[in-house]
């Protein structure tokens, strides 16, 4: 079962961060050619900014679960490094339960707010619905969760083995 959702876990956070990177350059293409546009042809898009802006929040929240999974997210390394094994776990677990308790109000409040939201409409794409800005709340937070979840079960230390 541990071994199943970790490797639930692994594909999920891969996913995510890969949907992160991908946001990243959209939102360095759609600066490029905002660029291109605005200073070459003398004609900006003004619908760029918007998804340049809307991309980059898109990004943050998919790439946290991977910081939540390498245990830099929520960092308490000198309790961590002054604490025996067995009070190591104990902060384990209260960083965790800390951890999904803000996730579960990012959630919570994430789809009220897209969901209020979504009788706006973006400035500059009047077409586009303000829901699919605002539910990247929400979703980072779904993968937040699991990624708090592997590593409670399976702790990884990044920040702990780079740090001098």
């Amino acid at each position: 079962m541990k071994n199943m959702f970790l490797t639930f876990e692994r594909g999920c956070t891969w996913a995510a961060m890969l949907c992160a990177c991908a946001m990243l350059a959209l939102a360095a293409a759609l600066g490029m050619f905002q660029i291109l546009m605005r200073f070459v042809f003398e004609q900006p898009a003004e619908w760029t900014e918007v998804l340049i802006r809307f991309s980059l929040i898109w990004m943050v929240f998919l790439a946290i679960p991977a910081a939540f999974r390498q245990g830099a997210m929520v960092s308490v390394d000198v309790l961590y490094r002054w604490s025996p094994p067995r009070i190591r776990r104990v902060l384990d677990w209260v960083v965790s339960l800390a951890a999904l308790a803000l996730i579960g109000v990012i959630i919570w409040w994430g789809w009220d707010y897209a969901q209020r939201g979504g009788v706006q409409s973006m400035a500059g794409l009047e077409s586009v619905s303000m829901f699919w800005a605002y539910l990247a709340m929400p979703v980072g937070g779904l993968f937040c969760v699991i990624g708090i979840i592997g590593n409670l079960i399976d702790p990884q230390r990044m920040e702990l083995e780079t740090a001098q």
